[in-house]
């Protein structure tokens, strides 16, 4: 069984990305990701996402719409990790970026620039080259088609 994980990739309408860097005491130290975490037992998807949101960034979670899932395996993790990302759209506010060292709006092509987890390796690079453009995908989709299939 593998550990559900939720991600938000959160552009800007200058297409910036929202990103973050982990604290150097933090499991992979100064690794780039993506805000969200754990699903806690009881939560769909999109709850996890909301409550993560708002407990890293102190945001709320407008809306959200499935990009992809991976799983991946850290040697330093006993169980696999299946990770779920979402473009997500969030009512601006002051961000309060509670688990990072930082944080940094970045347009996609500058992604290639940070030292990101392994797991987001082939998200980064679908960003970067413009294969997936998050705002387009909120933009698009309705509510029926917002979830991962088998959610």
């Amino acid at each position: 069984m593998s550990l559900q994980i939720v991600a938000a990739v959160i552009e800007r309408p200058d297409r910036r990305i929202l990103i973050g860097q982990r604290h150097r005491d933090d499991s992979s130290p100064l690794k780039w990701e993506f805000p969200g975490g754990t699903v806690e037992p009881g939560e769909s998807l999109e709850q996890a996402l909301a409550r993560e949101l708002r407990e890293e960034l102190d945001v709320t979670l407008l809306r959200a719409v499935f990009i992809s899932q991976v799983e991946h395996r850290y040697s330093d993790h006993r169980k696999p990790l299946c990770i779920t990302f979402f473009a997500a759209s969030i009512i601006e506010s002051e961000l309060r970026p509670q688990p990072f060292e930082r944080i940094a709006w970045v347009l996609p092509r500058e992604l290639a620039n940070y030292d990101f987890l392994s797991a987001n390796t082939r998200l980064v690079a679908e960003l970067a080259t413009g294969r997936i453009k998050p705002g387009e995908l909120l933009a698009s989709s309705t509510q029926e088609d917002s979830r991962p299939e088998g959610h």
